[in-house]
This record gives structure tokens, C-alpha cells and sequence, in this order.
């Protein structure tokens, strides 16, 4: 069983990478940003505060990240263990996390500020099923619209250059601290995010001591037959 964090600033590929690994070594992607849109998508309670939060630009309090991360692990549906996306933000998250789980690993992908906010500034959302495009790298084949399902392509409510200031530097005053705890504890390793995202990917892996991309994905393929 492998449990893992993975952190970065928004825009440095958190997703992509917590995702490429859950495939391959059968781990349970909890991304905690997705399960705070599908509740704004739904209009839940949680979603009403969550929508009013992220149109300020702010971060979700500790109360509420940390009951729906800790819900979500209790389920139990994580038999080969677990990448966390999106968790933890600040010191209390963590030493919440720390208390409550032996980790393997923390990834944390670097990323300058400038590029993060070119990445941000690109990404777009279809309104309707939820499927992510980036104007820079993984744009739709007709403007506006998307692929899957002929959706219009909005930007996310936080998506702004005003709101991104905010996460940025609320991100370097919280965060940087957290990684700080991890590196006393040694689980950390930084990836520099910036090459092509199978490089991104396989560096990971190398620091992790975990199969290459392409090993692990011809096993997965072997176990399936």
C-alpha cells in the first residue's frame, strides 16, 4: 500500500500527475478541489460556501477541507493506498494528516509564479460535463467548445488575475511552511514542473524509487490480460 501527497502551486500540474500515477499503481486520486466544484456543480450546502470562498479569491477553511478529506478517507475504498491532491495547505492540515496516516511521500512540484499564472490564465472548463482544456497545450478542436460534448468552454470562477494573486500569495504563506514540516521529516521530493509532462512524470518516479511510466503501464496492461 502507497500513500502519497502531492503539492504545488495551482496551474503545476497536480492533477495531471496525481492521476497518471493512481492509473498505474491502482491508487485512489482524492482530489480534493474536484470534490469541492462537483458540490458547487450541485448546489449543495457545502457548494454555496465553497462558490462564495473562491469568488473572493480566498482559500476554504481548515474546518471544512478537513472534514471533507477526512470523510472522504473513511470510506476505505483505497486498497493499494491513496495521492491526495489539493491537501494539505497549511500547518494545522498537515499536522492533521501526519497524525492520522503513515505517508510514503510528499511530491512537490515547483513552479514559478510566472508560469503558473500563464498556465491559469489558459485553462478552460466545459460547463457541462466538467472535462479541463488548455488553450496552451490541450486546446478543443473547435473554439469554445467541447470535444466530448459540444459543451461551451468557460474559464473557472477563480480563474482571474486578481483571484490568482491572492491564491498565490496565500499559497507561499501557508504552504511553503507545510513543506518545511515534510523535509524535517524527509518524505519530500521537489520536481522541477516546467519540461513536457512525461519527463515531469518520470522524474517523479525516479525520486519515488517507482517503475517508469512506461514499465508500469505495460504491467497494468499484462494484469488486465
Amino acid at each position: 500500500m502507497r500513500k502519497y501527497v502531492i503539492m504545488g502551486v495551482q496551474g503545476s500540474g497536480k492533477g495531471t500527475h496525481a492521476k497518471m500515477l493512481a492509473q498505474d499503481f491502482d491508487l485512489v486520486h482524492i482530489a480534493v478541489g474536484d470534490i469541492f466544484r462537483w458540490n458547487v456543480q450541485h448546489h449543495t450546502k457545502i457548494g454555496a460556501q465553497v462558490r462564495r470562498t473562491m469568488a473572493a479569491g480566498l482559500l476554504v477553511s481548515d474546518d471544512l477541507v478537513e472534514g471533507v478529506v477526512g470523510q472522504r478517507l473513511n470510506e476505505h475504498d483505497w486498497n493499494y493506498g491513496f495521492i491526495i491532491d489539493g491537501f494539505p495547505r497549511n500547518q494545522r492540515q498537515a499536522e492533521f494528516l501526519l497524525e492520522s496516516y503513515d505517508l510514503d511521500g510528499v511530491i512537490h512540484l515547483d513552479l514559478p509564479d510566472s508560469e503558473v499564472a500563464r498556465r491559469v490564465l489558459a485553462r478552460r472548463l466545459c460547463a457541462n460535463c466538467g472535462m479541463d482544456y488548455s488553450l496552451i497545450d490541450n486546446s478543443p478542436s473547435s473554439d469554445g467548445r467541447c470535444d466530448a460534448c459540444g459543451g461551451e468552454l468557460v474559464r473557472r470562477e477563480d480563474d482571474t488575475q486578481e483571484a490568482l494573486a491572492v491564491r498565490l500569495r496565500e499559497y507561499h504563506e501557508k504552504t511553503n511552511p507545510v513543506l518545511e514540516i515534510f523535509r524535517r521529516k524527509e518524505y519530500t521530493v521537489t520536481v522541477d514542473t516546467q519540461p513536457p509532462k512525461e519527463h515531469v512524470q518520470q522524474a517523479i518516479r525516479e525520486k519515488l524509487g517507482l517503475q517508469s511510466h512506461h514499465l508500469a503501464a505495460q504491467n497494468s496492461q499484462a494484469g488486465a490480460r
